[in-house]
């Protein structure tokens, strides 16, 4: 059993070979602003080097270089270019940003820089962790072979998560994803809860955090970076949660990563990557946007065996419902190994969460359960899916009883099957009693073929 002063030691290793920076201070100037890009002259620096531009009254502005162009390097500010005066003085803080850890960011709510949100003192940590992570060679990653109890009875029945999974959260706007979330955050057995709130309105931060969350507050970490942020701020904000996460991971921990949402964060990458000069593509998002989501997402996951692992779930914003047409979507479903649909049809039908198991998707699942459950979940799939092929003939009144075997056990099932997806906001259903359940309702299944 490896101790927890090893666990720790090998990942500050990893961190200080992240973390290797220039000591040399390189100064520049500004000579050129266009739009939230600021050109800098008389300096070099690495794409994604931090910077700091010498403000009036000694004031100092962090900005990121995101590209060059010809002899200067594009610079954007974190909190704008408001203020900023050309020949101002410019010069590298770090080649890896780096912000400080420790488990004093636990109960605490910060913006994307770091600073707290909550009416309290800055958090006493003391340990750097790189913003843009520590990559792990694939080949040392745990498998996912434990199930994750995420407190749904609907997920742990039908869609058992994996830990160390990473999951979409695909719904449109008002279908009860907040909701859903929340419930997550207070039910799931993770040791920690790291949530990023990315683009969100400013009123719906303080009331995710007050009226979701509650209960496990203690053990959580919100990193906040609202609608009115920047571009930077946002994509920051995005990373500093990922960052907690893998920090909390080091130390041997079981996380849960919420991030909400992935669609705002590709939202960001687009106009910093516009910004830049890069050529739009699908939807104007440009090419770097999707590797960058990519590369974000395999942040999550399971580690080596020194350490512990990160159940990641990600929002996804989809326009007008569409689960297909959207770039981000379509992205996000091909980098993650599940995903979770909202539907605004059983919104409408007062079932709540509204999760569209049929379009629900857990890979490792068949790993995961005993093939019983497998079974079961199966067979409640096909159930469901046969009744909402021919609902529209039942509406009708047309169909008559005993033409097809499957369609009457859906109909008679109907009410039970309802009643294993409903579940109240402050309900936690553990995956024993979840599997219970759902064999109870399937309990006289006669074996039958699927037409």
């Amino acid at each position: 059993m490896i101790s927890t002063d090893q666990i720790r030691a090998l990942a500050t290793e990893r961190v200080q070979a992240a973390l290797a920076t220039d000591p040399v201070r390189r100064f520049g100037r500004i000579v050129r602003s266009n739009g939230e890009v600021l050109h800098a002259s008389g300096i070099r620096a690495p794409v994604g080097a931090r910077c700091l531009i010498e403000m009036e009254h000694g004031a100092a502005l962090p900005a990121e270089v995101v590209g060059f162009e010809a002899g200067t390097l594009l610079v954007m500010p974190e909190q704008g270019t408001r203020g900023v005066t050309r020949g101002a003085r410019i010069h590298v803080e770090s080649r890896a940003p780096a912000p400080l850890m420790g488990n004093a960011l636990l109960g605490r709510v910060l913006d994307a820089r770091g600073q707290p949100l909550d009416a309290m003192p800055p958090p006493d940590v003391s340990h750097p962790w790189p913003l843009m992570g520590v990559p792990i060679n694939p080949m040392s990653r745990e498998r996912i072979e434990r199930p994750f109890d995420s407190g749904i009875r609907a997920i742990n029945a039908l869609a058992t998560l994996g830990r160390g999974m990473r999951v979409g959260l695909f719904a449109g706007s008002g279908v009860g994803k907040t909701t859903l979330l929340g419930m997550i955050c207070r039910h799931a057995q993770a040791d920690v809860v790291v949530v990023g709130m990315i683009g969100e309105r400013g009123r719906e931060i303080r009331e995710f955090i007050e009226d979701h969350i509650g209960p496990a507050r203690p053990r959580s970490v919100v990193i906040a970076s609202p609608a009115d942020d920047t571009a930077l701020g946002r994509v920051h904000g995005a990373y500093r949660a990922a960052a907690v996460a893998e920090f909390f991971r080091a130390q041997g921990k079981h996380v849960l990563l919420v991030i909400d949402s992935l669609t705002r964060l590709a939202m960001g990458l687009r106009e910093i990557g516009l910004a830049a000069g890069e050529p739009p593509a699908t939807k104007g998002y440009p090419p770097s946007v999707f590797g960058a989501l990519a590369a974000y997402v395999e942040r999550a996951g399971n580690a080596d065996a020194a350490q512990g692992s990160i159940t990641a779930i990600y929002t996804v914003l989809v326009e007008g419902d569409d689960h297909v047409g959207d770039p981000v979507a379509d992205t996000a479903r091909s980098v993650l190994d599940g995903h979770i649909v909202l539907s605004r049809a059983l919104t409408e039908a007062a079932i709540y969460p509204p999760i569209d198991i049929t379009a629900s998707l857990s890979r490792p699942m068949p790993i995961l359960v005993p093939p019983a459950h497998l079974q079961h979940a199966a067979r409640f799939r096909a159930l469901w899916s046969r009744r909402a092929e021919k609902q529209d003939i039942i509406d009708l009144g047309v169909y008559a009883p005993g033409r097809d075997k499957l369609l009457d056990e859906a109909l008679r099932r109907a009410p039970a099957m309802e009643a294993l997806l409903r579940q109240d906001v402050h309900e936690a259903v553990g995956i024993a009693d979840s599997a219970a359940a759902l064999a109870e309702l399937l309990s006289d299944t006669r074996v039958e073929s699927t037409p």
